[in-house]
């Protein structure tokens, strides 16, 4: 006893001596205290908890609360036990937590200084469900009453005082009704606890976020007796958005949840996870236990309590990833409203998930376009003013385009996943008009919001889908527009790869003179996708650098495609300076790139107008591209394209016209490769047409390159 006596002196001697500075500075004193003495005082408090139990303190097993009742009509409890989530999280014996210490500290402590320091101290520690705090809000309201002058407003000197105790009271009180209990605690104080929250809220002089959060538990109730205009929350400080994101949780659980709620919980989740100083793993923890409550998800009211979280990251960030399919792939039936809700849904957990949770792999199919679309219809329709719609729809769709990664957890911000980013649809049927709503969706966003119309584009590619004919015009158009030298890199690319997936829809086109000006503008458009500045001095880093090799294989193989129709070709013109000076990257490329590269210039030198720059190339040059371009066909598992195979008659004569100047090693490499392609296609089984044109025009091309070869012997 004398040694529990000991540490009580302890660390009611360090209490006092932060006395002084808490008047000079209150809040600096309380943050000392709180983060350099909280270590060493609660170990003391340890030492003497057992002692303080068989002496004072009254902690039962189990809520011993006189008034406890069933909870009102008005409040939901949490479903049974069986249906909620349980956190993984470790088990705290009450005597080892810092509560019932600080619970003592109020309930007799007679020092104003040690209780306005332990007051402080309550909104920092854990209150698990089972201890009675009781007589400990009691005897903080008491203290706040008598900050209080004659006409009950706050004596001005006593407002830290006063503000301390009611940050803690509110703390418990919310704990408190978290629990179960009528909200009738200060009956016996002659009023209502609406009356008192709300007598407490009007004597403040700026808006107390804390308070106006309590006082917020018991608006739907009894709004009608309300002000005229409710209150309003006001701009939250940093602690406040910490306790905010501790207590909101219990907002959602009671189902005490107004659209002003809403909107801070969603303002608590922005601004701590955006935060410019990163969040503790706490924060994020607590952050993801708010958004999940605020989709529906059910917790054990013991683990919402707790204030450290972290531990259970993991296992809310993935109950959140299932809640968002659930969400997703939900019945589309019922009214528009239903529709709205889920994107608020879909709002609330973009907030979080696209904050790089750890060790976390997204579900494998995630998309329900027809849910999608309805989100669409109903925003396009709405005011613009509509919050319930409009708002959720671009974050909605802006998350949800960028964040599914493949099966190799490429990361999204990642210039290699804009290219090779996939959605396997694993058997889905789908027409093109399925997918004419993105087409209109991209023409409303891609002037004033490029990071969704990336996105929409991204989708598009990635699905490797297209739209109907009716939509096509118009999907050139915005492909065009994207395209513009004045767009930013994400999306000029991500409008390159969707020309190149619908690369054959567009060779087919076929383009008259003095047509329709969308399709002669396509071309150029092209060019400026990779490089928008024609003039200046290409880079070697960067998204616009000169030479990168999915962002090229993309360009060069679309202008292979659309020089395959001789009525394109006229247009292409402007592609040919900078194929040239692509020449020695592509020949050292590992990918086909110089074999499209060579497509291009041996269909554009077939033309009766002759490209003046062509003349530039020199043999050597043609020689390169021509054998890696049979290097690549026999080594890239091509040979099943049909417009790789009808190509091959045209390669076979460049190279009859520029293996002149080729050496005897590099004419029987070439001899190896062009056997090579001939067993590829005539291990295909029955030759068509075009792969007999093929295999012809290449076995006449070996008995001439070997005759050269047999030259070099005589």
């Amino acid at each position: 006893m004398f040694e529990s006596r000991s540490h009580l002196c302890t660390l009611l001697g360090t209490l006092k001596s932060i006395g002084t500075e808490l008047y000079e500075d209150p809040a600096l004193a309380v943050r000392s205290f709180a983060w350099r003495s909280l270590q060493p005082l609660l170990s003391a408090l340890y030492c003497i908890t057992h002692w303080l139990r068989s002496l004072v303190l009254r902690t039962p097993a189990s809520v011993v609360d006189t008034e406890a009742q069933p909870l009102a009509q008005n409040l939901r409890a949490v479903v049974a036990s069986q249906s909620l989530l349980k956190l993984n999280l470790l088990d705290t014996p009450i005597s080892c937590l810092e509560a019932p210490s600080i619970k003592w500290l109020l309930e007799t402590s007679t020092d104003p200084e040690v209780f306005l320091a332990a007051a402080y101290l309550v909104p920092l520690v854990e209150w698990p469900v089972d201890l009675d705090v009781s007589d400990v809000l009691h005897q903080l309201y008491g203290v706040y009453r008598s900050c209080l002058d004659v006409q009950r407003r706050i004596v001005p000197s006593l407002e830290e005082k006063a503000s301390a105790c009611t940050t803690a009271l509110c703390h418990l009180y919310c704990g408190r009704i978290l629990q179960g209990f009528p909200d009738r605690f200060f009956y016996i104080e002659g009023s209502t606890d609406y009356f008192v929250f709300k007598r407490m809220l009007g004597r403040i002089k700026v808006n107390d976020n804390v308070l106006l959060a309590t006082t917020k538990l018991f608006y739907a109730k009894h709004k009608q007796s309300w002000w005229a205009s409710p209150p309003n929350f006001g701009a939250c400080p940093d602690s406040a958005l910490e306790w905010l994101s501790h207590t909101l949780p219990f907002h959602f659980v009671i189902g005490q949840v107004d659209e002003d709620v809403e909107e801070l919980a969603m303002t608590v989740l922005s601004k701590l996870l955006c935060s410019s100083s990163s969040p503790s793993p706490q924060i994020i923890a607590n952050c993801t236990l708010l958004a999940c409550v605020m989709v529906g998800i059910q917790f054990d009211k013991k683990d919402i309590v707790r204030v450290d979280k972290s531990s259970a990251l993991p296992q809310l960030a993935q109950s959140l990833w299932t809640r968002f399919r659930t969400i997703l792939w939900a019945s589309g039936e019922g009214d528009l409203d239903n529709v709205v809700r889920r994107a608020w849904h879909f709002d609330v957990i973009c907030r979080v998930l696209e904050h790089n949770l750890p060790d976390l792999r997204p579900p494998p199919e995630m998309w329900n376009l027809g849910v999608c679309w309805k989100i669409y219809t109903r925003a396009r329709s709405s005011e613009p003013n509509d919050r319930d719609s409009s708002a959720p729809l671009l974050k909605v769709q802006r998350f949800r385009f960028a964040v599914i990664v493949n099966e190799l957890r490429q990361n999204p911000a990642s210039p290699v996943w804009l290219w090779q980013h996939r959605i396997s649809w694993q058997g889905n049927l789908h027409t093109p008009e399925d997918f004419d709503w993105l087409v209109d969706y991209l023409g409303d966003v891609c002037s004033s919001d490029h990071a969704t119309a990336g996105d929409i584009l991204i989708l598009l590619s990635s699905m490797s889908v297209s739209c109907s004919p009716a939509k096509q015009r118009l999907y050139i158009e915005k492909l065009n527009a994207c395209m513009g030298s004045s767009m930013p890199p994400r999306l000029r690319h991500a409008a390159l790869r969707a020309a190149h997936r619908s690369r054959e829809v567009l060779a087919s086109i076929d383009i008259v003179d003095g047509g329709d000006m969308v399709l002669t503008n396509f071309s150029p458009a092209i060019l400026t996708a990779v490089c928008p500045q024609p003039g200046a001095t290409p880079t070697d880093t960067g998204p616009d650098c000169f030479f990168d090799d999915d962002r090229d294989l993309c360009y060069l193989e679309l202008i292979f495609a659309l020089a395959r129709n001789s009525q394109w070709r006229p247009y292409l013109y402007c592609h040919i300076n900078r194929a040239i000076s692509m020449i020695a990257k592509c020949c050292s490329s590992p990918w086909m790139h110089a074999f499209y590269l060579t497509g291009i210039f041996l269909r554009t030198t077939s033309e009766e107008v002759f490209v003046t720059s062509l003349n530039s190339i020199t043999e050597r040059q043609w020689w390169d591209m021509t054998q890696r371009a049979w290097f690549m066909v026999l080594y890239s598992d091509v040979i099943g394209s049909a417009h790789i195979v009808e190509f091959l008659p045209v390669l076979v004569e460049g190279t009859e016209k520029y293996m002149c100047i080729a050496s005897k090693s590099d004419l029987e490499n070439l001899i190896s490769h062009v056997d090579g392609v001939i067993r590829l296609l005539e291990e295909h089984g029955r030759l068509e047409q075009r792969e007999g044109v093929a295999v012809a025009a290449m076995k006449e091309l070996r008995s001439k390159v070997l005759e050269r070869v047999n030259s070099y012997w005589a």
